[in-house]
């Protein structure tokens, strides 16, 4: 069997021992943010059901909304078909991103400026 069709758990870390996962609303299906996950994060949202993730800047195990309470629910975790990328979708109990914004992709590329979206 290969990576492609086994149905084995097996990611794909890059060389930080990283996997980039890809949060969406599980309701809406508006993407809220990217983050990434190491075995252990990964480990502990698949336990928990709420998403952890690595903290680059951190250097730790992050649980998204430990400090404000915004967590995400996971509903459900997809992975791509070489096992490199995970799609997580949650529902979140507020804001995704850490500028009080429902998602982290709340501005659109116009040219060489940034535009709010207003939704």
């Amino acid at each position: 069997m290969t990576i492609e069709t086994t149905d084995r758990v097996a990611p794909r870390y890059d060389a930080n021992g990283l996997v980039t996962a890809f949060v969406t609303d599980a309701t809406t299906g508006e993407p809220l943010m990217l983050a990434h996950m190491n075995a252990d994060a990964l480990a502990a949202t698949i336990a928990g059901g709420e998403a952890v993730f690595w903290s680059r800047s951190r250097a730790r195990l992050w649980r998204k909304g430990e400090e404000s309470g915004n967590v995400l629910k996971v509903v459900e975790i997809r992975i791509d078909c070489d096992q490199d990328a995970l799609w997580l979708r949650c529902e979140p109990a507020g804001p995704a991103c850490h500028t009080g914004a429902r998602t982290c992709f709340y501005r659109r590329v116009e040219g060489e400026k940034l535009v709010v979206v207003e939704d």
